[in-house]
């Protein structure tokens, strides 16, 4: 075999600072007494909680003064619906299972506390025979052929 003209060579290399080091104060000042090169760069919002910012529209709804709330069932409505139901003999519960419906929203629609359903007052309507809806509330609901 022949012999080898290979000449062992050792490198040593110094680690560079990690990345935490090189953010830190004391790093960033030996940088500068070293006259290396610096670039820093501020991040927008870093390390704060953005989520909760008072924003420029805040003073805008401070100064609105009109309170909105959703449009409830009339009282009227609601003792159309209960003078059906006793005509028919029917408890909150009867009437409620009658339509598929929880109790508890025949008793919002009689006390007035209910959001108008178009959907439950239909029910209603053809369950008790009353029109709740329009201009003739209270009166006996008439049956319409469907169109076809």
């Amino acid at each position: 075999m022949a012999e080898s003209d290979w000449d062992t060579v050792t490198i040593l290399r110094k680690k560079g600072p990690t990345v935490a080091q090189s953010k830190s104060k004391q790093a960033v000042a030996a940088a500068q007494r070293r006259g290396e090169e610096l670039d820093t760069t501020k991040k927008w919002a870093a390390g704060q909680n953005k989520q909760h910012v008072i924003t420029k529209n805040t003073a805008k709804l401070d100064r609105e003064t009109e309170e909105l709330q959703h449009q409830r069932v009339s009282l009227e409505v609601g003792k159309v619906i209960q003078q059906g139901r006793q005509n028919q003999g029917l408890t909150q519960k009867d009437l409620a299972t009658k339509i598929n419906e929880k109790p508890q929203i025949i008793g919002d629609y009689e006390s007035g506390k209910a959001i108008p359903n178009n959907q439950v007052m239909g029910k209603i309507e053809r369950a008790i025979g009353l029109k709740l809806r329009g201009k003739d509330i209270g009166k006996p609901l008439e049956a319409v052929p469907k169109k076809k």
